[in-house]
């Protein structure tokens, strides 16, 4: 598969995956908790002044950013500036990704409620939070064992039960789950997992920041129509790198 020239780099993603330590929870849906009032005010101005100013449109995608609480997904030593342009630590050599990918990854998902969708690296959970505001029914794979014990019990914690999560190798993707209407990779891949595209849904979206890690990587979307595989260019992006099983399988 021909990725063509990466773009100029500016934009830090999430979460390494895979493992093999399973913390698969599903748990019965709850509603989920809308943020604290305090919250309210910086949201609605990040998703003006960082989203909506660079043309994210989609309504479900804008109201579930204002409806997630950033600040909750992100140490408490950070918390000052959750709501800050750009990516931030959350331990572990991992980050949570700046607001504007995780709308724009969102956006080229089109996810719609009731969607099955897959996300390879969950680092905080603060991703998989947006998909489920969206309405998806999401599943979460994270490499780090102490991330994704963490991220459960924020999700848990913030009424995102329905969430189901798990520490495993990404590469494999959640095969008992598929087919799955889309799949984000929060990690940069020098290709996209043979697995995991077939796991796609026919009709469904494949969203990843493909190229070499630490060199910046394309963010492309791939859209399966039967046995062909549709990929659009949607610029350059710079995300830590998968590992595990995709390292061996250069």
């Amino acid at each position: 598969m021909n990725l063509g020239r990466l773009r100029e780099a500016w934009i830090v993603g999430v979460a390494c995956v895979v493992g093999a330590v399973a913390c698969d929870r599903a748990r019965p849906p709850a509603p989920n908790a809308a943020p604290p009032a305090s919250y309210a005010a910086d949201l609605d101005r990040m998703v003006a002044s960082q989203i909506e100013s660079r043309s994210i449109r989609v309504v479900s995608v804008l109201r579930a950013l204002r409806k997630t609480p950033r600040p909750e997904f992100v140490p408490p030593d950070q918390r000052h500036r959750a709501f800050d342009d750009g990516p931030l630590p959350i331990g572990y050599g991992q980050t949570i990704s700046q607001p504007y990918i995780v709308a724009l990854m969102t956006e080229l998902a089109a996810v719609k409620p009731g969607d099955r969708v897959l996300e390879i690296g969950t680092g905080s959970g603060y991703q998989a939070a947006v998909l489920a505001e969206c309405g998806a029914e999401v599943y979460s794979i994270e490499i780090i064992p102490e991330l994704a014990k963490e991220a459960r019990e924020r999700l848990d914690r913030l009424g995102y039960s329905k969430v189901r999560t798990k520490a495993a190798d990404g590469y494999e993707g959640w095969p008992e789950a598929a087919p799955f209407q889309a799949i984000l990779i929060t990690a940069a891949a020098g290709h996209v997992p043979p697995p995991l595209l077939d796991q796609l849904a026919d009709g469904g979206r494949l969203v990843a920041p493909i190229g070499e890690p630490f060199f910046g990587q394309t963010l492309f979307r791939i859209r399966k129509n039967g046995s062909e595989l549709i990929q659009e260019d949607h610029g350059g992006v710079r995300f830590v790198p998968m590992t595990g099983k995709i390292e061996r399988a250069k």
